[in-house]
C-alpha cells in the first residue's frame, strides 16, 4: 500500500493565498477549507487509500519556548486563522485522519506517520506531500518521499541532495547554519547555503566540524567561518535542536488508522454549510470506486 501524508497548513495557506483578494477577505470566507477539501478529494479520486493530514491548530509550539524568535501567528489574517477548526472538522466528517496539533506541529506529525508508516512492511511508499524543508530530513531511499505539487516534482534522497546539497540526515545541521526565515531563525552569521552544504556533504554534522577551520573541503574563508563556529556553537546546536523534527509514536497506532473508508452521514451537511455540496458527491462517488 502506498500512504498519502498531507501539511494540512501548507495547503490551507496555498488555497487561501491562491483565492482573489476578495474572495479571501469577504465575511465568513471559506476559500481555503474547500480547496483543502478538494485536494484530499483528488488524491483519494486518484487512487489514495490511506491518509492523513496534519495542521497546526495552534500555530506556536513548545519552540517558542526555545527560541523568542520563533514564528507565532501575529500577523496573519484573523480570516485565515479562523479556519484551521474549520477545516480539521470538516476534514474529519469527510473520514479523514487528522492530526490537529497544539503542542507539537503539523511538521512533527507528518514526520511521526512517516516514522510509524516506513515501519510497517504491508507500505510500499510514504509520500509527504509538501514543499516544506523541514520534511526533507524524513526522506528514506524506498520508505519515504516528499512529493511538491505545485511543482509537480517527486523528492527522494538524490533530490534532497541535489536540491540542498546534503542528504536528508544533515537536514537539520544545514537549517542550523543558514538560518530558516521561514521558521524565525537566523542561521550563523557568515554561513551560506553553499558554504554550508560543502562543509556538511563532507562532515555530515555539526559537531564533527572541525573548529581549527582546517578542512579537507574547499570552502571560501574557511578560518572565519569556523570562527564563527567555535564562538556560536551553542546557539548552532540550539538552532539544530528547532530544526529537528519530533517523533511521537502515539500520534499513530497503526497504519490501519490511515484507511480511508468514506465520508461520515455528517460530511452532507458540512459541505453545504461550506457553500461546495458538490464535495459530498465527489466524496460518495469515490467511496463507490474503492
Amino acid at each position: 500500500m502506498l500512504v498519502h501524508l498531507v501539511d494540512g497548513t501548507y495547503e490551507l495557506f496555498r488555497q487561501h493565498f491562491g483565492a482573489p483578494a476578495e474572495a479571501r477577505e469577504a465575511p465568513g470566507n471559506r476559500t481555503g477549507t474547500r480547496g483543502v477539501l478538494s485536494t484530499v478529494l483528488y488524491l483519494i479520486e486518484g487512487g489514495a487509500t490511506h491518509i492523513g493530514v496534519a495542521t497546526d491548530h495552534v500555530v506556536e509550539s513548545f519552540r517558542n519556548d526555545m527560541w523568542p524568535g520563533y514564528k507565532t501567528s501575529a500577523g496573519m489574517p484573523p480570516e485565515l486563522l479562523e479556519q484551521f477548526p474549520v477545516v480539521e472538522d470538516a476534514l474529519r466528517a469527510m473520514g479523514v485522519k487528522v492530526w490537529a496539533m497544539v503542542e507539537l506541529e503539523a511538521d512533527d506529525a507528518l514526520a511521526s506517520a512517516a516514522h510509524v508508516a516506513g515501519a510497517d512492511e504491508r507500505v510500499e511508499e510514504v509520500i509527504i506531500l509538501t514543499p516544506d524543508k523541514d520534511l526533507a530530513q524524513c526522506v528514506r531511499d524506498g520508505e519515504v518521499v516528499q512529493f511538491d505539487r505545485r511543482n509537480d516534482k517527486r523528492i527522494d534522497v538524490a533530490g534532497v541532495i541535489e536540491k540542498f546539497g546534503v542528504p536528508p540526515e544533515s537536514i537539520p545541521d544545514y537549517l542550523a547554519l543558514v538560518g530558516d526565515s521561514a521558521d524565525g531563525f537566523p542561521g550563523l552569521q557568515g554561513w551560506g547555503a553553499k558554504s554550508a552544504a560543502a562543509v556538511l556533504a563532507r562532515y555530515g554534522h555539526i559537531e564533527d566540524i572541525p573548529l581549527d577551520g582546517v578542512w579537507d573541503v574547499n570552502v571560501r574563508s574557511a578560518a572565519r567561518l569556523a570562527a564563527t563556529l567555535t564562538e556560536q556553537q551553542e546557539l548552532a546546536m540550539l538552532f539544530r535542536d528547532l530544526a529537528t523534527l519530533r517523533i511521537d509514536t502515539a500520534l499513530l497506532g497503526s497504519v490501519d488508522e490511515l484507511r480511508w473508508t468514506g465520508p461520515t452521514s455528517d460530511f452532507d451537511v458540512v459541505a453545504k454549510e461550506l457553500g461546495a455540496p458538490e464535495l459530498a458527491d465527489r466524496a460518495a462517488h469515490a467511496n463507490l470506486r474503492q
